[in-house]
């Protein structure tokens, strides 16, 4: 029996293009991402550096682009937020039924974006759906590494076989399933969180 559910935040809630931050980039003179430029957003993404220090070693390998474009870039993947979902959740929340948890690779600078083009009620609404509210950047722990999944399963006592986790990304939830957690792949696409009790991966 599901008692517990963790559920990702992009393209789970909160719609995303996850190519428009490669695509502006690209506009503005960054023809690749290399292996330091993706270790260095991981590292971000995992609050081992500040926004300003991503901001600022960003710059020096592209020393043309200005940071108010870079971060406008760097954001422009964050898309639309369907109230209708906020309705699901907070409907799922009330009833009392499950441990609500949510698990998502988030950094500062799109967490900031997101409560500012939320507004402080609307980001207050979704977040005190959730039992814990974990972000990347704040736990230091970062998707699909096992550690994240162990963290929030021994912090709140949970049962991985209890657990239900939803996540858009394969190797997010290839690494859940390994530790006794039910999955489900979400296809943004052509699925949507709403539907989570009709899915046969949670019956």
């Amino acid at each position: 029996m599901i008692k517990n559910i963790v559920f990702d935040f992009g393209d789970v809630f909160i719609n995303l293009d996850k190519e428009a931050t490669f695509k502006r980039l690209k506009e503005l003179g960054v023809n690749e991402f290399t292996i330091e430029l993706l270790e260095l957003a991981k590292q971000y993404e995992m609050g081992m550096i500040t926004t300003q220090e991503f901001v600022n070693t960003f710059k020096s390998y592209f020393p043309s682009i200005s940071e108010t474009d870079f971060k406008n870039a760097w954001n422009s993947m964050l898309l639309d937020f369907p109230l209708y979902r906020l309705s699901f959740l907070k409907s799922l929340a009330n009833s009392k039924k499950y441990r609500i948890f949510l698990l998502s690779n988030t950094n500062d600078l799109h967490i900031s974006w997101i409560q500012k083009t939320w507004g402080r009620k609307l980001f207050s609404e979704f977040k005190n759906c959730f039992e814990k509210f974990y972000l990347s950047h704040e736990i230091h722990l970062r998707k699909p590494n096992k550690n994240i999944y162990e963290f929030v399963i021994e912090s709140n006592k949970l049962t991985p076989e209890e657990t239900f986790f939803v996540d858009d990304t394969e190797e997010n939830t290839v690494v859940a399933n390994k530790l006794g957690i039910k999955t489900w792949q979400i296809n943004p696409n052509s699925e949507d969180v709403v539907d989570l009790f009709s899915k046969k991966e949670f019956n």
